[in-house]
């Protein structure tokens, strides 16, 4: 079991290029998104006669390699990354999911979740429709091909986009435009860039950066954006709600050059790091990060406290995932296999190891004793979340709450439990102190507050 919040999807889109680069700049969003999920990947292009989509199982670089780019020209297009939160990992769940309707062929990424799906869909098949995937968002294309039997697909999205409830930051690519769609929450992010005259819509700021794109401007929570020949317009489709997005994102899930909501996703990192050495100023000698989301907090705990940063532990940027079902033995070599001990950084020393979160505690236990193996003389285990102590309902594969090791154990527990000297946890208020702003995010895996009823 990964003892990590789980990544959720990416989504990126292309309008208004020549037919030739589409899919090659969409296969760069794709490729700097791709942290956000390992599971498959897919692009849709539409051709001007119909959408044409590759898709596999798999990284972006396994997914495409044996395409031919010139079975995808066209001047528009959608791309995914999926890690599966809703339906099986296989192949037919994995995005763009493509449909044919009234107004013809329309393809969907979709990155969130869908609280009201299993609802919806109970509704739609008593009424006669057909499902081809488990994936809920399989619901937000039936629901658009059907409201697009109105002979309109503005009106048939923004019907889908109030039918629905949940996270959902969504591409859809039709004949002659490209729509996105953020939920009326903002919990997952989606923005808009340009290069030259063609338009593109992102996950993250970091795809655009991947590109040459320079960044226009976040899609605001709640808005529906139409991209075509006579540029962008757009409308506020849900009521007015307050933003809530993911707190997470900036503390893990973002690649730390994202901005996020006008908020840098290194700097908040940064940040959060010297607020967690103000409020727990421990005594070491070294302070180490845990790669990759904890590199950037362990530098900012380092320059508040004045104690030296080292890379005491070395990430394998290869290790890839079991090919088979590993035995026990191998599964306690895991963590020995991604993250390494650079020994003459630790021994002897007092080591501040610094962590994005603590879920299930198995990691942190393992790296804790590595580094004592290692000659740590102490390990003081700092977090720059607050506790996990609930699950989520948005879009992230969260562990069941009897797993979430802080929902049922106190601080002093997990600390006798993981073997570190000390642990200690950023406050909900030192963490919101680090973004820069008082409001606007979900904290529910923290204090159980959703910004919506998950049932």
């Amino acid at each position: 079991m990964n003892d990590k919040m789980e990544e959720e999807c990416g989504v990126f889109g292309v309008f208004g290029s020549s037919g030739d680069e589409t899919a090659n700049l969409i296969y760069s969003g794709l490729l700097a998104l791709q942290h956000r999920g390992q599971e498959s990947a897919g692009i849709s292009i539409q051709t001007g006669e119909k959408i044409i989509t590759r898709k596999s199982m798999g990284l972006a670089s396994e997914a495409f390699k044996a395409v031919n780019p010139e079975t995808l020209t066209g001047t528009s297009g959608v791309g995914h990354v999926r890690y599966s939160t809703s339906g099986d990992k296989s192949l037919t769940n994995a995005q763009p999911l493509v449909g044919h309707c009234k107004l013809g062929d329309l393809a969907i990424a979709h990155n969130g979740n869908l609280v009201n799906a299993d609802i919806i869909r109970s509704l739609m098949e008593d009424g006669g429709t057909v499902f081809q995937t488990t994936s809920d968002s399989e619901i937000l294309l039936n629901l658009i091909s059907r409201g697009a039997s109105s002979g309109s697909y503005d009106k048939a999205i923004r019907e889908a986009a109030s039918a629905v409830k949940g996270s959902y930051s969504t591409i859809i690519l039709t004949e002659d435009r490209l729509a996105a769609v953020r939920d009326p929450y903002g919990i997952r992010p989606l923005c808009i860039g340009k290069l030259g005259d063609i338009y593109i819509v992102s996950s993250e700021t970091c795809a655009l950066d991947a590109v040459g794109a320079d960044f226009v401007r976040d899609i605001e929570p709640g808005e529906l954006v139409f991209i075509d020949k006579n540029g962008i317009h757009s409308e506020i489709t849900g009521k007015g709600s307050e933003q809530n997005t993911c707190l997470f994102e900036y503390i893990y899930f973002a690649r730390p050059d994202s901005v996020i909501d006008g908020i840098s996703v290194y700097r908040f990192r940064y940040q959060s790091g010297m607020e967690l050495y103000n409020e727990h100023p421990v005594k070491a000698d070294v302070v180490v990060g845990v790669p990759d989301s904890g590199l950037a907090a362990a530098l900012g705990y380092a320059a508040a406290s004045g104690i030296p940063f080292t890379h005491g532990l070395i990430k394998n940027k290869y290790s890839g995932r079991s090919f088979i079902a590993p035995s026990k033995h191998l599964r306690e070599q895991t963590v020995n296999v991604k993250l390494n001990v650079l020994k003459e950084e630790v021994n002897g020393k007092r080591v501040i190891l610094i962590d994005d979160s603590l879920v299930r505690g198995t990691t942190s236990k393992k790296l804790i004793k590595s580094l004592r193996k290692a000659g740590a003389e102490e390990v003081h285990l700092g977090i720059v979340s607050p506790p996990v102590t609930h699950s989520c309902y948005f879009g992230i594969d969260t562990p069941y709450r009897t797993e979430l090791i802080a929902a049922g154990k106190s601080t002093e527990e997990i600390c006798q439990l993981i073997g570190a000297d000390s642990l200690f946890y950023i406050s909900p208020e030192g963490v919101l102190k680090s973004t820069g702003k008082e409001k606007g995010f979900c904290m529910g895996c923290f204090n159980g507050i959703y910004p919506m009823s998950y049932s």
